[in-house]
């Protein structure tokens, strides 16, 4: 069976030629949006051979993906601190400092962008988002086995509740958000689902208990 284009990762020389042409894509995408987004353009850029990115990527929507698949890959690693409050307050900081960097806000509000008109541009930033909420969920996760959360709390949703109001600062305002905010969201998190307003709700099917928050499957 085929990979998708951009989905194959070997080493070598083809690792080096995909670094070179995602960091182009990334630049231009900050850059200029990702309507200006063109293939021979970011081959130009990576000074690589645009058949070898036809070939391998296929179109624009293909390179935004593998782009945000290397990004979710290459973001840091969640925080173990012991505390659930300081463990999103870095998951904050983390999306932050991201959005407020000139290179990578511009990068992701053109993505976002590109989302909303776009079905596979859309998949990709889902995928991106899935793949980060799952990195910090065993945070919220070993808060509800510390007992500093209640136990049918949604550790994905809690995560999410972290980052949305940065995101939203960024696309509503069109200024990044800044250190105060993060702190703000990561303390608004823990609230809420320390009063378990991201509790998860009860399954109505007779004899069912309600789903397991990272399977989805019920319990007997």
């Amino acid at each position: 069976m085929s990979a998708e284009p951009g989905t194959v990762r070997p080493g070598g020389r083809t690792a080096r030629v995909r670094t070179a042409v995602l960091r182009a894509a990334g630049d231009v995408l900050a850059e200029q949006g990702f309507a200006h987004l063109d293939l021979a353009d970011v081959a130009r850029r990576a000074e690589v051979g645009k058949t070898t990115v036809y070939r391998r990527w296929g179109n624009v929507t293909g390179l935004v993906a593998d782009l945000l698949a290397d990004m979710a890959e290459q973001s840091l690693p969640r925080a173990d601190t012991g505390s659930v409050l300081e463990d999103l307050r870095a998951n904050a900081v983390l999306v932050q400092r991201t959005l407020a960097d000139p290179r990578q806000g511009a990068l992701f509000r053109a993505v976002i962008a590109a989302a909303t008109c776009d079905a596979r541009t859309a998949q990709a930033l889902a995928r991106f988002y899935e793949v980060r909420v799952a990195e910090w969920v065993p945070c919220v996760e070993r808060a509800v086995a510390r007992g500093e959360l209640p136990p049918d709390t949604d550790a994905a949703q809690v995560v999410r509740a972290v980052s949305a109001p940065l995101y939203y600062a960024l696309l509503t305002t069109g200024t990044a958000p800044g250190p105060a905010a993060a702190d703000r969201a990561a303390r608004a998190a823990v609230a809420a689902a320390t009063a378990g307003v991201y509790a998860a709700p009860p399954d109505p099917t007779p004899g069912r208990t309600r789903p397991d928050p990272t399977t989805g499957a019920y319990a007997a």
